[in-house]
């Protein structure tokens, strides 16, 4: 079981440190709004690991199916939230960075629950769960404690990795200016809309 938990956190710090839409939008949302919304954010994706990882690992095959069958209309939601988010932060009035924001629960609940949707309508992740995650170690007679062994591994792995993401982007946030906020909401706008964008068109 141990051995099943250390490739559980391996394997979930793999699929959350590669920085693609949702992680420039947690990198964003700490530079703006604090450690914490940036570590809640990235909590939501943490938790969409977290439910796939649990259903690929008991077995739960007519899950699996339905999830991969509803796909493209995954595709389409989320990348119409992307692009929604990508223009709102494009449009958003950079302001002067406070040392200490003050957070709400209300916000912070909206930041999770946020990264948390967009992580589940995402297809890469669906098939990552469905295809690549039962070549961890998960024989047929696995027990109902070796799999969430591995689950558990994925769930710390994946928000391991955000605690250290945020904490190392919060140690910077202090010297960006409004004019520089500009250039990280315009850049990180366009991507995360063109990622949108993009998950339109295929679909």
């Amino acid at each position: 079981m141990i051995e099943l938990f250390i490739r559980g956190v391996l394997f979930g710090v793999a699929i959350a440190a590669p920085v693609g839409p949702i992680g420039l939008l947690c990198i964003r949302r700490t530079i703006t709004d604090g450690r914490v919304a940036g570590f809640i954010s990235g909590l939501g994706v943490a938790t969409a690991d977290a439910l796939y990882s649990a259903i690929a690992a008991l077995g739960l095959q007519a899950i699996s199916a339905f999830l991969l069958g509803i796909s493209p209309i995954l595709r389409i939601v989320g990348g119409v939230a992307m692009l929604w988010i990508g223009i709102t932060i494009i449009v958003a009035r950079p302001q002067a960075i406070v040392a200490q924001p003050v957070q709400t629960g209300h916000g912070l609940f909206g930041a999770y629950l946020s990264t948390l949707l967009l992580t589940l309508t995402h297809p890469a992740t669906i098939l990552i769960f469905t295809v690549i995650f039962p070549g961890l170690g998960l024989g047929a007679g696995a027990s109902v404690w070796d799999s969430l062994a591995l689950v558990a591994g994925v769930s710390f792995g994946s928000a391991l990795w955000w605690a250290i993401l945020s904490g190392g982007v919060s140690l910077v946030r202090g010297r960006v200016t409004p004019p520089m906020l500009r250039v990280i909401n315009l850049v990180s706008g366009v991507i995360i809309g063109g990622f949108g964008v993009a998950a339109l068109v295929v679909s």
